[in-house]
C-alpha cells in the first residue's frame, strides 16, 4: 500500500485537495486499498482554508509516506511556516516522491528542493517564481514538470492530473483511465500540455461563433475557408469574419491554427499516432508543413515534444 501525505497551512487553498479523489477512486476502482492518503499540518489542528472551509489534519509525527504533496494558496505563498518547510526538508530524504499544486512550489522552492531542477507552478505565478528563485529552471507552460522525486504541477485542477500521473506510474494506464472516467474527466492531460486551452482563450461570447469553434474542432482534417465557417455561421465571409475578430480578438486563420496546434500536441503527447497520421488528422495536410507551424509558435519541432512527453513517463 502506498501512503500519501497532504501537508497543508492556515489559509490554503481548498481546491488543492481536489487531487486526493483520485486516490481514492484508485482504490474504489482497484477493488483494493492501494493507497492510504493523509491530510497533515504543524500541529494537527482543524485548519481554515480558502473560501471558509474547514479541514481536520494530523500533526507531523515520526511517520515515513511515500509521496508527500504541499498544496497551495489562492496566491504566492511568500513564506511558509518554519515547520512545514522543516518537515519537506527532512521528508525529501526518506519519500520517494515529494510534490506540489500551483503555489506550493513556492513552499518547495523556500524549503531549497526546487534548486538545479525543472518545476512549474501557475502560469501567473511563473515569472515571479522563476525571479525570487532563479536557481529553478521554471518551465511556465507545463500542466505538470517530473524531475527525478520531484513532482511539481500548474494550476488547482492540474493537480488532478498529477495525481492521475502518479496512479498511472504506480498501477499503469488502464486504472488510470479508469480513474479519469469515474471523475468524469475528457482525458488525463499530459505534462507537456500548455496550461492555456485555445478555445478558453477565444471565450466568443454568441451562440453562432461558440458553434463555429465547436464545428472546427471537430472537422479540424477540413480545409475550414472562411466561407466554409460562415456558412455554418449564417453570415457573409465578410460579416462572419468582422463578428469573430470583435467577439475573439483573432482572425479566423489564426483561431484555426491555434485549434490545429492544440489537437495535434495532445495526439503527440498521446504517443499512438505517427507523425504522418496527427498531421492529417489535424488540418496541417503533411508533416514538413506542421513542423514549420510548430517551430514558428513552441520554438520545438514535434519530435522533441513527443520525446518530452515520454521521457515524464518514464520517470
Amino acid at each position: 500500500m502506498i501512503s500519501v501525505a497532504f501537508v497543508v497551512f492556515e489559509g490554503f487553498q481548498s481546491m488543492a485537495l481536489a487531487a486526493m479523489p483520485v486516490f481514492e477512486y484508485a482504490n474504489f476502482s482497484a477493488a483494493q486499498t492501494l493507497y492510504d492518503v493523509r491530510v497533515l499540518s504543524e500541529n494537527g489542528h482543524t485548519l481554515r482554508a480558502s473560501g471558509g472551509l474547514s479541514v481536520c489534519t494530523e500533526a507531523f509525527d515520526g511517520r515515513v509516506f511515500d509521496t508527500v504533496i504541499v498544496v497551495g494558496g489562492d496566491s504566492i505563498v511568500e513564506q511558509a511556516p518554519e515547520a512545514v518547510l522543516g518537515y519537506l526538508k527532512a521528508s525529501i530524504h526518506s519519500a520517494r516522491r515529494t510534490a506540489s499544486i500551483c503555489s506550493g512550489a513556492f513552499v518547495m522552492a523556500q524549503a531549497g528542493l526546487l534548486d538545479g531542477r525543472r518545476a512549474t507552478t501557475h502560469w501567473a505565478y511563473a515569472r515571479e517564481l522563476q525571479a525570487r528563485f532563479p536557481a529553478i529552471n521554471v518551465e511556465a507552460d507545463r500542466i505538470y514538470v517530473i524531475d527525478g522525486s520531484i513532482w511539481t504541477s500548474a494550476g488547482m485542477t492540474a493537480g488532478i492530473d498529477l495525481a492521475l500521473a502518479m496512479v498511472e506510474k504506480d498501477h499503469g494506464a488502464e486504472l488510470a483511465r479508469a480513474v479519469a472516467q469515474k471523475l468524469v474527466m475528457y482525458h488525463r492531460r499530459a505534462g507537456g500540455q500548455s496550461q492555456h486551452s485555445a478555445l478558453l482563450e477565444l471565450a466568443p461570447k454568441s451562440d453562432r461563433i461558440q458553434t463555429v469553434l465547436g464545428y472546427a474542432r471537430e472537422h479540424l482534417a477540413q480545409p475550414l475557408s472562411v466561407e466554409q465557417l460562415a456558412q455554418v455561421a449564417n453570415l457573409s465571409p465578410r460579416q462572419f469574419s468582422r463578428a469573430f475578430r470583435a467577439e475573439t480578438g483573432q482572425s479566423p486563420a489564426k483561431a484555426i491554427e491555434n485549434l490545429r496546434l492544440e489537437a495535434a500536441r495532445q495526439l503527440l503527447e498521446r504517443g499512438r499516432l505517427t507523425l504522418d497520421q496527427i498531421a492529417l488528422e489535424t488540418g496541417f495536410t503533411d508533416r514538413r508543413r506542421m513542423r514549420e507551424t510548430f517551430l514558428r509558435v513552441f520554438g520545438q519541432p514535434p519530435q522533441v515534444i513527443r520525446r518530452n512527453a515520454r521521457a515524464d513517463m518514464l520517470v
